[in-house]
């Protein structure tokens, strides 16, 4: 987007706003479907958990997506943006019997991750299909709390439990249709994909009615010029091949599922800031904005580097910041980063804040979570009110003492 239409949406909206191009999440969307267009089914399911706001959704739903959650409350959020229950996906990790039951009662598909729940489901509701998480033991992915299918990870039923599971299947007469594997976020190398994909294959062997295989996702996008990226067209030549071939032995037709978030509207949000002081140490000029982890905790939690850009001065002559949030904790943004020349009252925009940025947002500090803003169609809407004090109170019960 124009420098000057982050301006203008600053000016009108407020900040801190975070922003979404409605046209870069329908440029991902395409990509991706073009890379595996020679796959007879496809299906991509968004997953909500990157960035949830119900018109964010009604996007994918036009665009034909299905919907990828992780609780019954993402479920009811994708109803309410128009899916059917046949849309959406269902993939909780350590929930009750009790919100899977809510979400089968809902019609979605129940993917399961361990034995204890899937023998409980199983032997309660056998007539319900089930599609299966298996943990791959790969270990894929950047940052250590977003790698999820190595050995140690508390997601997915282990390979290495493959005869139990089918010990369940067999006694509660239960119906597999669909199994998934998700190795991590920011997949660097494909070939460790493609390895981890081998072992769902072999996997898939043992069950006769399945209707899909769910690759889950992890697609990296870039994050600074010249920074490495998943090749989405490569992955899709390759898998591509190895799948049609799986479905010719295996004797059907299967769809290739996808479940990506962070590939879809990463590169689509900007987040805005005001700076409110610049301030210089002995050794360090400070750029404190009106924001801080209570609104992008990603720098802090997983060591990600957002592209700042002084939209208010992107001309100015380069100088070292460290940009640092209001928050009374250490909340830093970047440290000695090169941007151009910072004022009081300047506003920065922080790049690929599209993914897991809002959606991870709090009230740390009572302060208020911004409000969203969806570049559509060469206009700015406002999806999410800014908060106020009263939604901070909202909840709360003030007793008599």
């Amino acid at each position: 987007m124009e420098h000057n239409t982050l301006l203008q949406i600053a000016e009108e909206f407020g900040s801190p706003v975070y922003v979404y191009d409605a046209e870069k999440i329908k440029h991902q969307y395409q990509r991706l479907t073009s890379a595996f267009s020679k796959v007879k089914h496809l299906k991509l399911n968004y997953a909500v958990k990157a960035l949830s706001n119900i018109s964010i959704l009604k996007i994918f739903n036009q665009l034909g997506s299905g919907l990828d959650t992780v609780s019954i409350q993402e479920v009811q959020l994708g109803l309410k943006a128009g899916f059917q229950p046949e849309q959406i996906i269902y993939t909780p990790n350590g929930v009750s019997l009790t919100e899977i039951e809510k979400a089968a009662k809902l019609g979605v598909q129940i993917n399961i991750d361990n034995l204890s729940i899937l023998e409980q489901f199983g032997t309660k509701h056998p007539k319900i299909p089930v599609c299966i998480r298996i943990n791959p033991h790969v270990m894929a992915g950047g940052n250590t709390n977003i790698s999820v299918g190595h050995i140690d990870s508390k997601f997915g039923i282990s390979i290495h439990q493959i005869p139990h599971l089918l010990r369940i299947v067999e006694n509660t007469k239960m119906t597999i249709n669909g199994i998934h594997m998700h190795t991590g976020s920011d997949i660097l190398d494909i070939d460790v994909f493609l390895y981890a994909s081998e072992i769902l294959f072999d996997t898939a062997k043992n069950f006769k009615n399945l209707e899909f295989i769910d690759f889950g996702s992890g697609f990296k996008v870039p994050y600074k010029t010249g920074d490495i990226e998943t090749n989405i067209e490569e992955l899709g030549n390759k898998l591509t091949k190895r799948f049609n071939a799986f479905c010719k032995t295996y004797g059907k037709q299967l769809t290739l599922a996808f479940e990506p978030g962070k590939f879809l509207v990463s590169e689509a949000g900007y987040f805005l800031t005001k700076v409110n002081v610049v301030k210089q140490t002995t050794s360090t000029v400070f750029a404190q904005v009106d924001s801080g982890f209570n609104h992008l905790i990603r720098p802090m939690l997983y060591g990600s580097q957002h592209e700042i850009i002084n939209i208010s001065n992107p001309k100015g002559r380069e100088r070292f910041y460290s940009v640092v949030g209001y928050i009374c904790e250490t909340d830093t943004f970047a440290n000695n980063r090169r941007i151009n020349e910072i004022t009081e009252d300047d506003v920065l925009a922080f790049k690929n804040a599209g993914a897991y940025c809002f959606s991870m947002a709090s009230n740390y500090n009572s302060r208020y979570r911004p409000s969203e803003v969806l570049w559509y169609n060469n206009k700015a809407h406002l999806i999410r009110r800014r908060e106020t004090f009263d939604d901070i109170i909202h909840n709360q019960i003030v007793i008599d003492l």
